[in-house]
């Protein structure tokens, strides 16, 4: 009996089941902390020989002068392409190799990618080392049960996007990887449930206020301006008109959580007075007035909100305090800025993955919209390329968190629906 080609898909990722798991627990016994961004030359050099030997032809990029880059640690991305028999699309599964700080609260060790059962934990395991090792033997798959596809695979597995992506994703952007005559369709494996299709995120901007005051002696306040003051005039208001205002505004974006769809503010940080001590430091503070007091805001806006409308609400809110408080000065620094991005929903990319869950999953795709930014905001603004998602296994909740885990079925079934996709676009 001859098999049709999804049968051979989904016999062949069967097939690898122990070699998706294995692929996996490599990847996360690789601890690619960021920051400061260690072993990323190690694990670039390791999926580059394993592609390799896949018949890709394999790049190592380093990001020189992008934020983060040093010789100690230095940005390294992998770009691995295999080409068709003929002309055709390409289709780039895009991952990022870096993962955030373990934290606090583990009950086995992060780096040893321990099995229970039908999971896979360690740092990284959710987001998204196992979506990487998913596009990687959908693609293997692919390629030994249609070796005549036409177009190109390229698989890439890139630098920092924990923190803004601008090592990895936006630079190889910048260098053209992304434009849309050399790549046309993206997915992003970030975990995001196997049967949803990511189609972009929110905007943000992050942004650091600063109140003046003027230093005095700490038993006579009354001869300086205490800056920590004016900025609780400015939490207040805060509290009092901006919190409120943020409430009411509402999106038609499909934002998961629900709590998402509406526009959001967080206080990031907060720092007045005098430099903190190292901890063993064991004297009291100097008794003085703080002269200055910062706070870092972190606003999330909705893709019906203007940039420019966001900056000016705070600014209005700090010229309001202003006009009560005759002393008060501040001063508002741009620290990063994201415009919300959201592919559409008849886009050829959205449509395949769409048809490849329903038939793997026996139920149609949901989908959603990010939260928080990943990638994608790259690949649009800076590549000129909309024709990206995000899907991949594993459970977004469980991003950065103790215990992190990806669920071994999750990603064989992920894998089938990605090796689906390349079937539709790429088979001769």
């Amino acid at each position: 009996m001859t098999l049709t080609l999804a049968e051979s898909l989904a016999a062949g990722i069967a097939a690898r089941r122990d070699d998706l798991v294995a692929l996996t627990r490599d990847l996360i016994r690789i601890p690619t902390l960021n920051p400061p961004g260690l072993n990323y030359l190690e694990i670039c050099e390791y999926l580059g020989e394993r592609l390799g030997r896949a018949g890709f032809t394999v790049e190592l990029i380093r990001a020189r002068g992008a934020p983060g880059d040093s010789s100690t640690h230095p940005r390294w991305n992998l770009v691995a392409r295999h080409e068709g028999q003929g002309a055709g699309d390409c289709v780039h599964f895009n991952s990022h190799h870096d993962v955030v700080e373990v934290g606090h609260g583990w009950t086995r060790d992060p780096f040893t990618a321990e099995v229970e059962g039908d999971r896979i934990y360690g740092r990284g395991a959710c987001d998204m080392k196992g979506g990487l090792a998913a596009s990687i033997i959908a693609a293997e798959a692919f390629i030994a049960a249609c070796p005549d596809f036409r177009g190109a695979i390229e698989i890439s597995a890139t630098a920092d996007e924990e923190s803004g992506g601008f090592g990895g994703v936006a630079y190889l952007a910048e260098q053209g990887r992304f434009s849309p005559d050399r790549v046309q369709h993206v997915i992003i494996p970030e975990p995001l449930h196997k049967d949803r299709i990511c189609l972009g995120h929110r905007g943000v901007w992050w942004a650091e206020i600063e109140t003046k005051g003027r230093i005095a002696h700490g038993s006579m306040p009354f001869l300086g301006d205490c800056a920590v003051r004016h900025m609780g005039a400015v939490l207040a208001e805060m509290e009092a008109t901006l919190f409120p205002l943020l409430a009411t505004k509402r999106t038609d974006m499909p934002v998961i959580p629900e709590g998402a769809r509406q526009s959001t503010l967080n206080i990031n940080a907060i720092h007045g007075g005098a430099v903190e001590q190292a901890e063993d430091y064991t004297g009291l503070p100097a008794p003085c007035v703080p002269d200055r007091c910062r706070i870092v805001i972190d606003r999330r806006f909705l893709i019906e909100e203007d940039l420019a409308e966001v900056k000016r609400e705070v600014t209005a809110l700090l010229e309001s305090v202003k006009a009560r408080r005759p002393s008060f000065d501040y001063e508002v620094r741009d620290l990063f800025e994201v415009r919300p991005v959201m592919t559409e929903r008849n886009a050829p990319i959205v449509r395949s993955t769409a048809a490849a869950i329903e038939k793997v999953l026996g139920r149609a795709a949901g989908y959603v919209v990010s939260p928080g930014t990943y990638d994608q905001k790259h690949i649009d603004r800076i590549g000129r390329l909309k024709n990206c998602i995000a899907y991949g296994p594993g459970v977004l909740d469980l991003a950065h968190q103790p215990d992190e885990w990806v669920g071994i079925t999750d990603m064989e079934d992920a894998a089938r629906v990605m090796a689906l996709v390349l079937a539709e676009l790429l088979q001769p």
